[in-house]
């Protein structure tokens, strides 16, 4: 008996999967024009290198404390006193403009954001909210939603006034575990 003869690909010049999948895997290391690395080629010294970079790279992994409560409380004096007087440095000799009021806006938050986390209060995330409004006799009420736990929670408002504007910051800390 005779070998039969290898079948010629399908019309259109489709392949079996199992054909293209040996090519693939074949060509990735010809494509490259290397073969793959074993273990066997690394010196001790290299191997060395490698574990204790794996070493270090390793995930720091701390015990629970159990604690519940912060060592450096929020405290909302600190926060609301330095929040004026940002608003009071950025803002006192400026006119109300609408175009740059956006941008003004984004960096004096910022700089809040910044002093907060510089009075380094314990376990504590925050977002920081400016808005600056042209006064026009106008009422302004400002609202925000949020999932609050009433005894750690807190947050505080700085608001500065000149002849054309409206700046209000406020400050929400929400406590974390």
């Amino acid at each position: 008996m005779s070998k039969p003869a290898a079948a010629a690909p399908p019309e259109g010049g489709k392949r079996d999967k199992e054909t293209m999948k040996g090519k693939r895997t074949q060509s990735n290391y010809e494509a490259l024009g290397m073969a793959p690395v074993e273990e066997e080629y690394f010196t001790d010294s290299v191997k060395a290198k490698q574990l204790a970079f794996k070493a270090n790279r390793a995930k720091i992994r701390y015990a629970n404390t159990y604690r519940l409560e912060s060592h450096n409380k929020f405290r909302d004096y600190l926060v609301r006193d330095r929040a004026q007087a940002i608003l009071m440095n950025k803002l006192q000799q400026d006119k109300y403009d609408g175009v740059s009021s956006p941008s003004l806006c984004a960096s004096i938050s910022e700089e809040i954001l910044k002093a907060v986390k510089e009075l380094d209060f314990d376990r504590y995330k925050y977002v920081v909210s400016v808005l600056i409004v042209e006064k026009a006799g106008q009422a302004i009420n400002v609202a925000s939603r949020w999932v609050w736990d009433a005894q750690r929670d807190t947050w505080v408002s700085a608001k500065y006034e000149t002849e054309t504007f409206i700046a209000l910051a406020l400050v929400m800390a929400c406590y974390y575990d």
